[in-house]
């Protein structure tokens, strides 16, 4: 087995306690990595560097895949997000989040199995044309969608779709209000579908979507939409299976992908050995299937459904009262 180079980012807060858990388990499943450690964020910050270091820029780019923690992006002027910053730096513009019920989760449905692709690069989300009035009445923001991008993600979608063996694709849209932007992407979709006839199209409105989502997410396999509404869709979907902390999500480019949990930093209780570890444990099954380590990716997640649904010990976020260590602990007795 060929050893591969894996960018490790521990990032703020809970970053550190859930990324050495993850660290643990990759070690346990024994697949041939190895890691580069970087910073970014508030420690980077605090060790006098920029927000993005160009050390961790050169490590990001030298290898294929990133495993990153929750960062904290300081509020005030001069400071953007670091997840944006990466995704416009390395072009990543594909954003996959799944949403997968787990056994032992006390949520209001217990088989959701669906996945949100977003497109990461265009749109409202992107922040671009931002302008304010001098009188501060009057904001305004450009939204910019394009048929090239809109394309790399819908076949990203439906390719994902095809080689995963799912049934189909939703595409979400406003195209009976937003006609330019929305109407582009969904005239790209229905062009890109055509090349998948064993797949399933379907067109849905963004707030029906939204609405059949809540009353039966059984109904969606995947999910490909616009920037700003695959953003607000894909955390209603972690709210369908228990909440962020069983949310992985992944920033995929041409060569590149970055792995993380999407929730935040949570600093209240960092250190406290009371974060649940699962949306980063998740995250890094995603990347071990992303390089091709398909096997370790479901040992991984079989282990993880495992562990949480014998409810011995679950972090107070599931309801529970176990530790980040005592779950660790669990989850390498089972691989």
């Amino acid at each position: 087995m060929d050893r591969i180079k894996i960018t490790v980012v521990p990032g703020d807060g809970i970053g550190p306690d859930i990324v050495e858990v993850a660290l643990q388990v990759l070690d346990k499943l024994d697949v041939g990595l190895d890691y580069e450690m970087a910073v970014a964020g508030q420690t980077a910050l605090d060790q006098g560097l920029d927000l993005i270091p160009e050390q961790t820029l050169a490590a990001l780019a030298a290898n294929r895949a990133a495993l990153k923690g929750p960062i904290t992006t300081p509020i005030g002027k001069g400071f953007s997000s670091v997840n944006v910053s990466l995704r416009r730096r390395f072009d990543l513009f594909a954003n996959v989040r799944p949403a997968l019920s787990m056994p032992g989760v006390q949520s209001r449905y217990q088989d959701v199995d669906l996945i949100i692709v977003r497109e990461n690069m265009e749109g409202i989300y992107s922040g671009q044309g931002q302008s304010l009035s001098a009188d501060g009445e009057r904001a305004e923001l450009t939204s910019v969608v394009t048929r090239s991008e809109s394309a790399r993600v819908l076949r990203y979608a439906y390719e994902m779709a095809r080689r995963q063996g799912r049934r189909k694709v939703t595409v979400v849209h406003k195209a009976n209000i937003m006609k330019s932007t929305s109407g582009l992407f969904l005239d790209v979709a229905r062009s890109v579908s055509r090349d998948y006839p064993e797949l399933v199209h379907e067109e849905l409105i963004i707030d029906n979507c939204a609405m059949q989502l809540v009353m039966n997410p059984n109904r969606f396999d995947v999910i490909v939409t616009t920037n700003l509404f695959g953003d607000i869709l894909s955390d209603l979907c972690a709210g369908l299976v228990g909440g962020l902390g069983l949310a992985p999500g992944a920033n995929i480019g041409e060569d590149k992908g970055i792995f993380e949990a999407v929730h935040g930093s949570a600093p209240d209780i960092a250190g406290r050995n009371l974060a649940n570890p699962t949306a980063l444990l998740l995250a890094a099954a995603m990347m071990l299937d992303y390089l091709e380590r398909q096997e370790a990716a479901e040992r991984l997640r079989a282990a993880i459904r495992q562990v949480i649904g014998a409810g011995h010990e679950l972090t107070p976020d599931l309801g529970g009262s176990g530790t980040t260590s005592g779950y660790a602990a669990a989850l390498l007795r089972a691989l």
